[in-house]
């Protein structure tokens, strides 16, 4: 009888189905499930987290998805994390990098401080102070490019140029917060970034995506073309990921006119199907055995 070992997620898709295969064939049932069905149990003689499905807590449990929610729902979900951690469990990325890596701020804040090349970024409450910074900034003739601080395949991202005017605080994707950044152009006409998988500290694969606009994600139909996975992208895409201190993650980087790298974004949840569709690497077996390699 196989070991199962917990996939967190809330849809499993295509990406789950390969975890599930590669766990397979290293003797482990991968079992998916929800955070938002996890739950403390803080009561005498109880081991402190219930995951439906497991009389005992698992050795490890691989991370694929954290639900959305209100401020509540997600801190609690993510205290799902950090209590396994705390009770043994090896959580694969762990609570802290999630939470360091799905806030945009923080992702920005720590490349900036471990000084590895991104985009000049502002993150305020502050309507006027945004206002001024973008007046500033667009005369200049400098675009900004607006982001949710939360999110994910260029949802919700939007430019900012001459003549355009600042979202209202309540607007979907604003919420109150302005996080800004000043555009990379990469070509106009000839829009494309890079994606690179980072495992253990190590780029295990690369790929140049191309798109019909300036945000260039698969999901927004960029087109995948693979790469070489070493030389300078890479070297910044293993400096990106140490600074984040995270065990797996795709890392967004982008090429400016002046031929400079800039890092966009760590993903600490980071979809590969495109990737893995241009590459030859199994992505996730070899996820799966790293993830299983911390275990021995």
């Amino acid at each position: 009888m196989m070991t199962k070992i917990p996939v967190l997620t809330d849809d499993p898709g295509w990406h789950g189905n390969r975890l599930k295969e590669a766990f397979a064939l290293r003797g482990y049932q991968a079992v998916f499930i929800s955070l938002k069905d996890c739950f403390l149990d803080l009561t005498a003689g109880s081991r402190g987290v219930v995951i439906p499905g497991f009389d005992t807590l698992p050795k490890f449990a691989f991370v694929r998805g954290v639900p959305g929610g209100t401020l509540q729902q997600v801190i609690a979900r993510l205290d799902i994390l950090h209590a396994l951690e705390i009770l043994g469990v090896k959580v694969y990325n762990n609570g802290r990098a999630v939470e360091r890596t799905v806030d945009k701020a923080m992702t920005s804040f720590l490349l900036h401080h471990h000084g590895i090349a991104t985009p000049d970024t502002w993150v305020c409450e502050s309507r006027h102070q945004a206002q001024s910074l973008m007046k500033k900034e667009i005369a200049a003739d400098r675009p900004l490019v607006i982001k949710p601080l939360f999110g994910s395949q260029g949802n919700g991202v939007r430019l900012i140029k001459q003549g355009d005017t600042l979202p209202v605080p309540m607007e979907a994707h604003v919420d109150g917060l302005y996080y800004l950044q000043r555009y990379i152009d990469s070509g106009e006409g000839t829009w494309h970034d890079y994606r690179v998988f980072v495992i253990r500290g190590k780029a295990i694969a690369a790929m140049v995506r191309h798109g019909e606009s300036w945000v260039n994600n698969v999901a927004l139909g960029g087109r995948c073309e693979a790469m070489a996975h070493d030389g300078e992208l890479c070297v910044l895409a293993e400096a990106a990921a140490k600074a984040v201190d995270i065990d797996y993650c795709g890392v967004d980087i982008i090429r400016d006119r002046h031929d400079k790298l800039y890092v966009l974004e760590v993903n600490s949840i980071p979809a590969w199907k495109g990737l893995q569709g241009v590459v030859d690497v199994d992505i996730a077996q070899t996820l799966v055995d790293d993830c299983l390699g911390l275990m021995s």
